[in-house]
Formats: C-alpha cells, sequence, structure tokens
C-alpha cells in the first residue's frame, strides 16, 4: 500500500538561500532512488483557515521505503541545508487500500 510523505514548507523571505537551492537541487534524486514520486509541489490555496507557504507531496511505495529514505546516508548527508534553512512540519501517511 501505498505510503505519503506532507510537508508544509514556508521559506524565509519567499526566496530560497543558495543552502535551500542545494538541497532542493540533492534531494530529488535521493527521493526518486528509494522509489518516492513527487506528485505535487507549489503554493497551495487555503479554502479553510490561514496556510502560508508550500506543500510538498510524495508518494512512497509504503511507510518502510519513507523510513529507508529518511534514515539514508544521502537523505542525511543534505536534511540539515533544509532544517537550517527553512520552516518545516512533516507528516507521513498510509494510502487506502485498493478498493
Amino acid at each position: 500500500m501505498s505510503a505519503y510523505l506532507i510537508n508544509h514548507l514556508r521559506i524565509p523571505g519567499d526566496v530560497p538561500n543558495d543552502q535551500l537551492r542545494s538541497y532542493l537541487q540533492q534531494v530529488e534524486g535521493i527521493v526518486t532512488s528509494y522509489g518516492g514520486k513527487w506528485l505535487a509541489n507549489g503554493e497551495g490555496t487555503a479554502v479553510e483557515g490561514v496556510w502560508p507557504g508550500r506543500v510538498v507531496l510524495l508518494e512512497f511505495p509504503d511507510l518502510a521505503a519513507i523510513d529507508r529514505w529518511a534514515a539514508s546516508p544521502e537523505y542525511q548527508r543534505v536534511v540539515s541545508l533544509r532544517l537550517e534553512n527553512a520552516i518545516s512540519d512533516v507528516v507521513v501517511v498510509d494510502g487506502l487500500p485498493a478498493a
């Protein structure tokens, strides 16, 4: 069953600095090498409440794949670039079983 990673990403000043640009360039390949797919990446439109920033939605084959990606040496080498240069709230959820 697919699993999803949702990142509510806020970039100070709305313009990524060099370190965050470096993270963004590197993380895409790391995600795909662990079976992940980018489903959405952009500013959302708030339907209820306030939602500043961007939404990043990734799909992985399962929760174990997300765990492998998050713990991987490749990702661990770059994650500090995001943590130190953006504000993120990240959750993972299981998808629904096929009908």
